[in-house]
């Protein structure tokens, strides 16, 4: 079984839990003025403001999701941590000095420096607010993710657990508590990454955890006739017939079927039969696997473990240790059983996703491109480009836009703090970044993965190699949900207390009406986080990070950049800038195919918006509506001389 509770793992879990909460009451005694709740009073030292930018950014959507990507998709999902990286470019060189210099509390304070607008501290507001919920979609699905294998419980209760914590986090100490919280997690996580990577290297590869069967070479026309391999096939019924490249074989013990894939040799006329599993979904919401119930008891069955290395060079069956280089080279010249999954509806309205192995060379698995989801780096189709390269500039521009890392530039003294606190994040990210390499290839070779949530590829390699690793690294990645998600949910916050309330409904609240407002909005975007991340289990959580960086760097970037570097920036192009990004690059992923297929259950083909990432369509169109408006409302030449 995948998921067997782990009391050690428990034991860890509460530890770092109650340790974590513990310290929130504790620093919550220097966070009761405004100062103190949203900027921890200028005075963070620049090296842990900087390993806390790494707990800030190094979020639910690096470890879990981008680890999850590389597990299944191989190279192609580093090409995220690619993107997350040079993003940190943009922050340094751009973002870093001029945010510490122009604001006190919040994005909006930046924005509206120079103009004292409602008008912007509206649209900025609202624009926190935004992506700041979508950011906290991903780190709540992780959450849940992370319970199950640690605890036992369902996906709905590890959301909901991890929303209460953060609440407290919040509520208690504000920006003090988060920023030592996010010291810690980044530390934590780096260390204890580089600790996994070191025993992964020690074990190397083998191909003796391959336990799926396959079957043949056979004849081809042997498929769908007579018996294979001793047992009797199962008749085509149900609506199996459509998927020709299934088999089912009845099992000895009459526990449902065993299914297997039709994969053609080399040979012609003849296949090999690979063993599959398949997860159903029935018309009255009861879940079989392989055609038998999900569970422990008698007549039940669990999903397997999967991922294995299937042929290593010169017919080894163990490399024995390996090096960081050998590691790459070795895989290179390997064959990696990979797994794919096909989604289909049976005849009596059930719905079955279809899990089976593909021999893949390892060349393939290490260059980019390979996966289908991937396929516009080297594909032939326009759309399949624009969408790849739409993401690239999302993750490269969205970096410098998040509400929760620009807040931080405001717990430090200066603009030297800030920018040498910029240097020591880009450091400990791009580390953790290399690191997430060889974790989730790993995990792809492990003989741990879940097929149904690669989310969770990180911690079940962990636990193939140690248990008590296992607990360290979950509880970890528990707390590094709990840290991100704690910085969205202050930055939404004071959006809603500072600039909304305070700068555009005129509401003149003092230092601690400030905090308890506050307080009271953090309680209530927190309840709203938890039901998304319930609403948005099945998607991978890296895959979630881009859209929130999308909206990030069309709504937000533009504007910040034309304030600092065009001088004839108005307030009314800043407004609508902000407004036209955000609207459009949120409609765009609300019509896309991914949301039709992923969260309306429609079919992807009618959408609306002909590639999924929208990036490259509204991140311009944000700066140009700035520029278009900004030209349009220059002020007379009266004015400025009055």
């Amino acid at each position: 079984m995948i998921y067997d509770p782990s009391w050690t793992a428990v034991f860890v879990f509460g530890a770092f839990v109650l340790g974590t909460v513990g310290l929130s009451f504790f620093l919550g005694r220097k966070a009761k003025s405004s100062e103190g709740y949203f900027a921890a009073h200028g005075q963070i030292p620049w090296v842990v403001n900087g390993v806390a930018f790494a707990g800030d950014y190094l979020s639910a959507a690096s470890f879990l999701g981008i680890c999850g990507m590389i597990a299944a998709y191989g190279y192609d999902g580093f090409l995220y941590s690619i993107g997350f990286l040079a993003g940190w470019i943009v922050a340094l060189f751009v973002i870093a000095e001029p945010m510490k210099r122009l604001g006190r509390f919040t994005f909006a304070d930046a924005l509206d420096s120079k103009f004292n607008s409602r008008g912007i501290k509206a649209a900025a507001g609202v624009s926190t607010l935004v992506v700041s919920v979508f950011y906290l979609i991903p780190q709540m699905v992780g959450a849940g993710s992370l319970i199950q294998p640690l605890l036992g419980f369902p996906h709905w209760v590890g959301v909901v657990l991890v929303g209460i914590v953060v609440i407290t986090i919040v509520v208690t100490a504000g920006m003090v508590s988060t920023t030592w919280v996010q010291f810690l997690k980044g530390s934590l996580l780096v260390v204890f990454s580089a600790v996994l990577v070191v025993m992964l290297l020690n074990r190397g590869f083998s191909t003796d955890n391959e336990t799926f069967q396959t079957i043949g070479p056979l004849a081809a026309d042997s498929v769908r006739s007579g018996a294979i391999d001793g047992r009797e096939l199962i008749p085509p019924d149900n609506g199996w017939e459509e998927h020709e490249e299934f088999v089912r074989l009845q099992r000895d013990d009459d526990l449902g079927f065993d299914l297997f894939h039709v994969e053609p040799t080399a040979e012609a006329n003849q296949i090999l039969l690979r063993q599959a599993q398949s997860v159903t979904k029935t018309a009255d919401g009861k879940t079989l696997i392989d055609g038998a119930p999900l569970g422990d008891g008698d007549g039940e069955r669990q999903l397997k473990p999967v991922g294995a290395v299937s042929k290593l060079p010169e017919g080894k069956t163990e490399t024995g240790k390996l090096g960081p280089i050998s590691f790459f080279t070795t895989l290179r010249d390997s064959e990696v059983m990979l797994w794919r999954n096909e989604k289909f509806k049976l005849a009596d309205g059930s719905t079955a996703t279809v899990h089976y192995q593909k021999a893949t060379e390892g060349t393939k698995v290490l260059r980019p491109g390979e996966h289908p989801k991937f396929a516009g780096i080297r594909g032939d189709e326009a759309t399949g480009s624009l969408n790849f390269l739409s993401l690239m500039l999302a993750l490269f521009c969205g970096t410098a836009s998040l509400p929760h890392i620009l807040i931080r530039y405001y717990t430090v003294k200066d603009g030297a703090a800030a920018r040498k606190s910029t240097i020591v994040g880009i450091a400990t990210i791009g580390f953790f970044y290399v690191l997430t390499l060889y974790l989730g290839l790993g995990a792809m070779t492990s003989g741990a993965l879940d097929l149904t949530d690669n989310n969770m590829a990180a911690p079940l390699l962990a636990r193939s190699l140690n248990e008590l690793l296992f607990a360290i690294i979950s509880a970890i990645a528990f707390t590094t949900v709990l840290g991100t998600v704690s910085g969205l949910i202050l930055a939404s916050s004071g959006a809603i207390a500072h600039d909304l309330l305070g700068g555009v409904l005129g509401m003149k609240l003092s230092g601690e009406s400030q905090v308890r407002i506050a307080k009271i909005a953090a309680v209530i975007v927190g309840a709203i986080a938890i039901v998304l991340g319930i609403l948005f289990k099945e998607l991978n959580v890296g895959y979630l990070v881009g859209w929130a960086f999308s909206i990030a760097a069309s709504a937000n970037l533009p504007a910040l950049v034309m304030l600092l570097f065009w001088k004839q920036t108005t307030k009314e192009g800043i407004i609508w800038s902000v407004v036209v990004g955000m609207v459009s690059s949120l409609g765009w992923i609300l019509l896309s195919a991914d949301t039709y297929k992923s969260v309306y259950g429609l079919d992807p083909a009618d959408a609306i918006a002909p590639f999924s990432q929208p990036g490259i369509v509204t991140i311009p169109l944000a700066f140009l509506t700035l520029i278009v408006v900004s030209l349009l409302t220059q002020p007379k030449t009266d004015e400025l001389v009055a």
